[in-house]
């Protein structure tokens, strides 16, 4: 116990003459007042700062605020421990194992707290490839800059005094459009390797070129992803395709090496040609959603992105003499999954997932009551919505959606005329009446 505290010590006295010095930039040169933050994100700072601790507003929405973005989330940095965050905050709780956490809840909105985090040492818990594992080890706001991954996160606006303090040069990056690790890019990548899909994430969003020395070794440590935990990789994967520049991800994703292995099945869907249009088009879709502040769906997202391999094996199991109806569901288990070992995609979304794919044979059904019955269906809309896709892509005839759009707005009359005769029944065949018992007998009796 003892050599453990003195080499804790030691290391942080070596460490100390190598710590950041801030840089402490004015609101002229910055741009951001107090007002153009979230008054939940401000309210906590002012109540940590009240009661003696440091406070400021950290990371992604400094970033985003300095190049022009409205953030979607607002975190918090301190040097107060989780339980004495916790104490001030009523609606509050303390979350994470890696690193403890607490969100404060302040009506509709959450604010992430976290404490400073100390640097690195030979305590750290990692695997054998060098992912930390574990890492409640507090320390100053120096080493706090230090351990974050890019020099535009690491960024503390105080809204109090509307300075933002600059470790590492954050924002002259951000002015000259470049994404630059803090650190050795390998070591950093190997205490997380999500920090890759980060990269693109962040670069495509706010238009920067990664670093070369960032940019190299993604494509030969890409592999690493595979370390991830199958839920982190799903939250990250999530916010890269909703970030509404979904579609430059994408095509950085594949410039970098690192879209083989994340949905298992992508990088064979967008060497279908159907498959690929089908998928830009979606993801297009969803960017302008994104940036005209429409709700997204991540059940609808996922489901297009899966399709064409959900289409390929249905297709594949009806030829081999397979139902119709159980050979797609057999086809949509396979490929959830198939991609469940890498993106641990809830329960909900999946629910979303296989009932927009379920309903689409159900659109080619347009005679008798069945398509009044579709209508009702609580995922009608989004059904149709892939199903417009679908024709937009080329995979069907684009008379089928406009046929459902029609239905839809119809009135009652206008709608018994648009239904289209079941072929497969043929004309109705009148039905005998029932004789009662003792019927014929009688009949056959001869009159006297």
């Amino acid at each position: 116990m003892i050599r453990k505290l003195l080499r804790r010590v030691f290391t942080k006295r070596a460490a100390s003459p190598l710590k950041a010095q801030a840089a402490e930039i004015p609101v002229k040169l910055h741009g951001i007042q107090n007002t153009m933050i979230l008054p939940a994100a401000r309210k906590v700072c002012t109540v940590l700062q009240e009661a003696g601790f440091k406070a400021y507003v950290v990371g992604g929405a400094v970033r985003d605020l300095i190049a022009g973005f409205k953030p979607k989330d607002y975190d918090v940095a301190t040097n107060a421990t989780p339980d004495e965050v916790r104490n001030l905050f009523r609606r509050s709780r303390i979350i994470g194992r890696r690193f403890r956490i607490v969100h404060v809840m302040s009506g509709a909105e959450t604010i992430e707290v976290s404490t400073f985090r100390a640097l690195h040492d030979e305590d750290t818990v990692t695997d054998e490839h060098g992912r930390v594992l574990r890492d409640n080890v507090w320390g100053c706001i120096e080493d706090d800059a230090t351990r974050r991954d890019f020099t535009v996160n690491a960024l503390y606006y105080d809204p109090t005094t509307e300075i933002v303090l600059d470790f590492h040069h954050g924002v002259a990056d951000l002015k000259q459009k470049t994404l630059r690790m803090i650190g050795e890019p390998r070591a950093r990548y190997r205490e997380d390797p999500v920090r890759m899909l980060r990269a693109v994430r962040l670069a495509a969003k706010l238009g920067l070129q990664i670093d070369p020395e960032a940019r190299h070794p993604i494509r030969e440590m890409a592999e690493l992803l595979e370390n991830v935990p199958a839920a982190r990789l799903f939250d990250e994967m999530l916010k890269l395709l909703s970030s509404g520049y979904a579609v430059a991800c994408l095509k950085q994703l594949r410039e970098e090496g690192l879209h083989q292995g994340l949905l298992p099945l992508l990088d064979v869907i967008l060497k279908q040609p159907l498959g690929e249009k089908f998928v830009w088009l979606a993801l297009a879709n969803t960017d302008d959603r994104v940036l005209t502040g429409k709700p997204i769906s991540p059940g609808f997202l996922f489901a297009t992105l899966l399709w064409h391999e959900v289409l390929a094996s249905w297709e594949l199991r009806r030829k081999n003499g397979e139902l119709a109806h159980p050979a797609l569901f057999e086809a949509m288990d396979e490929v959830l999954a198939s991609q469940a070992e890498k993106l641990a995609i809830t329960r909900r979304i999946s629910a979303d997932i296989t009932e927009i794919w379920a309903l689409q044979p159900r659109f080619e059904k347009r005679a008798g009551k069945a398509p009044y019955r579709l209508l009702e269906q609580p995922r009608y809309r989004a059904g149709y919505d892939f199903l417009r896709l679908r024709a937009e892509s080329g995979e069907i005839d684009m008379a089928l959606p406009d046929w459902w759009d029609a239905f839809a707005d119809a009135d009652t009359e206008a709608r018994e005329a648009m239904l289209v005769p079941d072929k497969k029944d043929g004309p109705r065949k009148r039905r005998r009446p029932r004789r009662k018992p003792g019927a014929k007998a009688e009949a056959d009796t001869p009159a006297e």
